[in-house]
C-alpha cells in the first residue's frame, strides 16, 4: 500500500494527461504522436446560404479525406471569469469608497477586454500518428496540410512554441505559455542549457 501510495504521489501532470514530450512536428502522447493544424475561421455571418453550404460540403472532403482527424475550438486569449470573480468579492467587502472606486474600474477595464476577445476563437484540427517513424510523421503531416489548403481553408502546422501557448490556455495555465520551459524548474538548473531538449 505503502508502494502504491508513493509511486502515485510521485506522477507529474504531465504523466497524468499522458503527455511524453515535444517531437520535430508536434508531441508525443501515450496514444500517438499529435500534430497540430491551425485553421483561419470563417465568418459565416457574412456568407449567403449557399456559400455556408459549400464550406460545409469543404470540411466534410476534409473529414472524408482525413477520418480521424480530430477538431477542437478554444478561446485564443485567456478567461478573466476568475479575476472577475476575486474583483466583485473585493468590491463588496472593501469599505473605502476610493478603493471600490478603483476595484470597479478595473472590473470596467476587464469587461472591456473580454467584450473585444469574445470572437477570439481558434479551430485546431490534430492528426493523431501511431507508430511512425520520423520521415512518414513529415510526410504525413504534409498530406494532412495540403488536404484541409486544398479545400479552402487558410491553414498552418503549429510550432512548438504555439502549441506550448495553446496547451496553457487549454489547461488555464498562462497567457504566455510559449516561454514556459519544456521541464518544469528547468530554468533554476544551470546545467539544464546543455542538455539535449526533447
Amino acid at each position: 500500500m505503502k508502494k502504491k501510495r508513493k509511486k502515485r504521489k510521485g506522477r507529474s501532470v504531465q504523466d497524468l494527461i499522458g503527455i511524453k514530450g515535444f517531437t520535430n512536428y508536434g508531441l508525443e502522447t501515450e496514444k500517438g504522436e499529435l500534430i497540430f493544424f491551425l485553421v483561419s475561421p470563417t465568418n459565416i455571418s457574412v456568407l449567403s446560404y449557399a456559400n455556408i453550404e459549400i464550406k460545409i460540403r469543404h470540411l466534410m472532403m476534409v473529414l472524408s479525406a482525413v477520418p480521424d482527424l480530430e477538431i477542437t475550438c478554444t478561446d485564443s486569449s485567456e478567461c478573466f471569469d476568475d479575476n472577475k470573480a476575486y474583483l466583485k468579492a473585493r468590491t463588496a467587502s472593501e469599505s473605502n469608497p476610493k478603493i471600490r472606486s478603483l476595484l470597479e474600474q478595473d472590473m470596467a477595464f476587464l469587461d472591456g477586454k473580454q467584450i473585444e476577445m469574445a470572437t477570439a476563437r481558434q479551430f485546431l484540427f490534430l492528426a493523431r500518428l501511431k507508430g511512425q517513424k520520423e520521415k512518414q510523421v513529415f510526410d504525413a503531416a504534409n498530406r494532412v496540410e495540403k488536404t484541409i489548403s486544398e479545400q479552402g481553408f487558410e491553414v498552418r502546422r503549429l510550432e512548438k512554441e504555439e502549441i506550448k501557448r495553446f496547451l496553457a490556455l487549454y489547461f488555464e495555465a498562462s497567457m504566455y505559455g510559449e516561454q514556459m520551459p519544456d521541464v518544469d524548474g528547468a530554468q533554476y538548473y544551470e546545467g539544464y542549457a546543455d542538455a539535449p531538449k526533447s
